[in-house]
């Protein structure tokens, strides 16, 4: 019998409680232990939910567990570093939703704590694990279709998050477009630079605090390929995620995923199904694999899928992107560090 991962989670808000139902009840390599949240009555509810156990406050007497193996971190962004540091220090494996934290200095601490542990480090960009988007990557890299020359994602949001949380996510590039940098590295390589233009064309309100709706990004990899990424919040059809790498001698598509492949046909036309509303919906399959390819990675002492130089990257590309937007120009990523 393969032996089961004892983990905790920490953070069991929206994305948390996601993770901890989707442990419980569809990843058998696991073993959860225990819930986390500084609003115990949420973690309390979540654990009932699931006979879960033990349930904390303070993260800290997880880590005095010796039991523990690994720490999935889902709580708040600025959590995140302060959070890695200690799990590092304590000798546990760490997974941890994107970003790893808005700001480049904590980042590097943070790994540099990890590092030093010598423990694994999972990032949760999770559409790395959506087999169409791995199909694609898989006819790229394998050259049958000749040396990549365009990459074009297309990913717009249903609708506009609540302001409260927008207040807080470090902006669009930083929030949104940052699993599209993370889906171009993954694609086609390496990027060198950065070109964003964007404006707030839906909902006004965010104006008061410099934010975008609305944003085309485009790139130079260091391959020589080029890329497009085009963003919005606010697509009223529904959770639009398609993705082509056009090649010298070919293309590789993946176009949206619809709720059913059903197309019917009357004197108005064909219509075919809604594609997902949510990206829970969309990318649910995702969110299992990741936490699952973790543990197998802590539980047979491989390197994790995606690691901290992976998030620190995307970062560096938000980065890159707002100063591109603020100063109308194209902005090298060497000029972030």
């Amino acid at each position: 019998m393969t032996r089961r991962v004892k983990i905790a989670v920490v953070g069991t808000g929206r994305m948390g409680s996601v993770h901890v139902r989707n442990i419980v009840k569809q990843i058998p390599e696991a073993d959860l232990v225990a819930v986390c949240d500084i609003r115990l009555e949420v973690a309390q509810a979540v654990a009932d939910e699931l006979g879960i156990q033990r349930v904390v406050k303070d993260y800290h007497e997880l880590l005095a567990n010796p039991e523990i193996e690994a720490i999935l971190i889902a709580s708040s962004t600025d959590t995140h570093a302060f959070i890695m540091k200690d799990v590092a220090a304590a000798g546990k494996h760490i997974f941890c939703e994107k970003p790893l934290a808005l700001e480049l200095d904590k980042i590097d601490e943070a790994l540099e704590a990890v590092d030093t542990a010598g423990v694994k480090l999972q990032v949760g960009f999770n559409r790395r694990f959506d087999k169409s988007f791995q199909k694609v990557r898989e006819i790229v890299s394998s050259g049958e279709i000749g040396r990549p020359c365009i990459l074009h994602i297309t990913s717009r949001d249903p609708e506009v998050p609540p302001m409260e949380f927008m207040r807080v996510s470090g902006g669009m590039f930083l929030d949104m477009t940052i699993h599209d940098f993370d889906m171009a590295r993954f694609q086609v390589g390496e990027i060198e630079e950065v070109y964003a233009i964007g404006g707030v064309l839906i909902e006004p309100e965010l104006n008061e605090f410099g934010d975008l709706d609305t944003n085309i990004v485009t790139l130079k990899f260091a391959n020589g390929a080029v890329g497009a990424i085009d963003n919005s919040r606010k697509a009223v059809y529904g959770y639009d995620q398609r993705l082509e790498v056009f090649c010298a001698n070919g293309t590789a598509l993946a176009e949206n995923e619809t709720e059913n492949t059903t197309v019917k046909g009357n004197p108005d036309g064909f219509h075919s199904s809604r594609v997902p509303h949510f990206f829970m919906n969309r990318y649910a399959p995702c969110y299992v694999e990741e936490v699952r390819q973790f543990l197998e990675c802590v539980r047979d002492d491989k390197p994790t899928p995606i690691n901290g130089q992976d998030g620190r990257a995307a970062v560096v590309l938000g980065y890159a992107a707002w100063k591109s937007f603020h100063e109308n120009r194209p902005v090298k990523v060497s000029e972030i560090g």
